[in-house]
Order: C-alpha cells, then sequence, then structure tokens
C-alpha cells in the first residue's frame, strides 16, 4: 500500500481558504448516518446553511430516516462540493467530520440558527415551523479535503471553525446589517459579487440578483437567485459589529476603483457608495 504520508499534503493557507469557502458557500450536502435499526451506514441529500461560527446546520423532518439515526447516535459525516461540467472527480469536495446535536425551541441557539437557515434557504419558511421539523447544529471534530487530484489534506477543527470572540457581538447585530445592506445597497452587493466573487463565481455573476446572506467575523456569504453561492472574505478578521460599516464602505471603495463604470452608473442611480 501507498505511503499516506506521502499523499497528504501539508495543510496551507490555500487549503485553509478553499475548506473555509466549500464549507460557507455550500447549500446542500450528502449527510452519512449509522441507521438507528440496523446499524448499516445511511446516506441522504440535505441542504445546509452554517452556525455564525461557521459549524453546519441542517433541517430535518422526524419523517426522515435519519432523524431517528442522529438521535441515536450523533456520530456522523458531510460532503460538501459542487461539481461542475466534465468530470465530477476534478473539483474539491470536503468531507466533514461531526458530532450531531439536536437544537430545539428552548435552546439558547435556536432562534440564531433558525434565522441563519432561512437566510441561506428563504422558502424553508413554508415548513420551518411544522412540529415535526426540527434542526441540527453539527460540531466539527476534523475533515478530509480533496481540492482535486493529487490534493489531499487532512484538517483539525481549529482549521475550519471562526472561533472569534466577535462573532457573538457581530451575531447580535447581523439580521440588521442584512436587512439594510439587502435593502438600501444592493449596487454594492452587485459589485462585491462582481469584484470579489467575480474571479472564482466566472459567469455565474451575470445578470443575477445577488443578496447578502451571513456575516461574521472573517467574511460574508453572498448568494443568487437561491441557486449559486459565494463567499468573500475579509482581508483581516474585524473585531466587532462596530467594524462592520467601515470594511464594507472600504471594501465597495476598493471595488468601485477597479470598476469604475458600474460605480457611477450605479451612484447616478442610488447615491454614493460612501453611504453603506
Amino acid at each position: 500500500m501507498p505511503d499516506t504520508n506521502k499523499v497528504i499534503r501539508e495543510t496551507d493557507a490555500d487549503a485553509l481558504h478553499l475548506a473555509k469557502a466549500l464549507l460557507r458557500t455550500a447549500r446542500y450536502g450528502a449527510l452519512a448516518v449509522l441507521d438507528s435499526q440496523s446499524g448499516r451506514p445511511l446516506a441522504s441529500r440535505v441542504a445546509v446553511a452554517t452556525d455564525i461560527d461557521g459549524a453546519p446546520v441542517v433541517l430535518v423532518s422526524a419523517l426522515s430516516s435519519h432523524t431517528p439515526a442522529l438521535l441515536a447516535n450523533g456520530r456522523s459525516s458531510l460532503l460538501l462540493g459542487e461539481p461542475g461540467k466534465g468530470d465530477p472527480l476534478a473539483y474539491p469536495r470536503i468531507t466533514l467530520l461531526c458530532s450531531a446535536r439536536q437544537v430545539g425551541h428552548s435552546d439558547p441557539d435556536y432562534e440564531r440558527l433558525r434565522r441563519r437557515y432561512l437566510n441561506r434557504h428563504p422558502k424553508a419558511r413554508l415548513y420551518v415551523d411544522l412540529g415535526d421539523f426540527t434542526f441540527f447544529r453539527f460540531d466539527l471534530e476534523g475533515a478530509n479535503l480533496n481540492g482535486g487530484f493529487g490534493k489531499a489534506f487532512v484538517l483539525t477543527r481549529d482549521d475550519l471553525i471562526s472561533a472569534h470572540a466577535a462573532n457573538a457581538d457581530i451575531a447580535a447585530v447581523e439580521q440588521s446589517a442584512l436587512d439594510h445592506m439587502n435593502s438600501d445597497h444592493s449596487d454594492a452587493i452587485a459589485l462585491y459579487a462582481k469584484h470579489f466573487a467575480g474571479a472564482k463565481a466566472g459567469d455565474r455573476t451575470k445578470g443575477r440578483t445577488w443578496r447578502m446572506s451571513g456575516i461574521d467575523a472573517e467574511g460574508f456569504d453572498l448568494i443568487a437567485d437561491d441557486d449559486v453561492a459565494s463567499r468573500v472574505f475579509f482581508d483581516a478578521p474585524i473585531q466587532g459589529a462596530g467594524d462592520i460599516h467601515r470594511v464594507l464602505a472600504e471594501m465597495a471603495k476598493q471595488a468601485c476603483q477597479q470598476h469604475a463604470a458600474s460605480c457611477n452608473a450605479n451612484q447616478a442611480e442610488t447615491g454614493s457608495f460612501n453611504k453603506v
């Protein structure tokens, strides 16, 4: 057998960036659990969002076979990463090793998880409050990252979780900041998508309506037409809610310098980006 030490690459900044991007942009994934009756592996497709620290969040029905499995044994894994055209194995993906925890209505984390999940999956409002649906938060224990052929990494929990003290402060104002940006600064959001996500998303940015679906200490999430997601990282983690306005305004100005035509048109219609 080959020496796995020679196959697994040393974790570097690019690997961490890719892993966190896969985690934050996932709209769905393959959830693997142990069947509560037979003990056999059971895999299901689930819609995925993230808590503010990056931990995956899933909304499940009691009618689904994976729900009793998770209640009986929280050990599970999530495979994230969407293939494109051509060979699906050429695209990056990550398998998360998790311990799932049910989050009920009385849990102090419930409202935050519900809010962030619905920001990512707004159509879930139709059933999120039905009695047989419940949230699970997947606490990460490690991960296997495959960045493409010959790019294998073994990651730890600390590699993936954004354990910044500022997240609690940001969570308290996150929804008001999102509502403000999406209602009053759609022009700036489109510019963020074009400048910061465009190189990664390619033609996906064209002709789509982008909105901001989450903010945390390390960056923010964009989603277009509820089917394409992009992650924009800050140059450095912000220190609290008070930094959100400043950093977003600076990023808008930075993007304007590269896309003057778009800025001039938007400023003429909606006013200066200085108001971000």
